[in-house]
């Protein structure tokens, strides 16, 4: 059951940040799978600055910080 909602939260986060990131997404399940990674990078960014998520509402922004980052970076590669 934990996979399903990690799942849900990668997809919420990924539309939010393609939302977010207006011209720099990959079409709606691009961005999906970019929210599933997104979450771990945001996971892991977010530990090494000492912050942990709390809550369902802390790891969608924590996911969707991931994949905003993630979204970012990928945007400065493809140029």
């Amino acid at each position: 059951m934990d996979i399903i909602i990690f799942l849900a939260i990668g997809a919420l986060a990924g539309w939010l940040a393609g939302t977010f990131m207006k011209g720099r997404g990959f079409g709606l399940l691009g961005n999906i799978a970019v929210g599933i990674v997104g979450s771990v990078v945001g996971g892991f960014v977010f530990s090494l600055i000492g912050i942990s998520a709390v809550g369902m509402v802390g790891s969608i922004v924590t996911a969707t910080a991931g994949a905003v980052l993630l979204l970012y970076v990928v945007g400065l590669i493809k140029k």
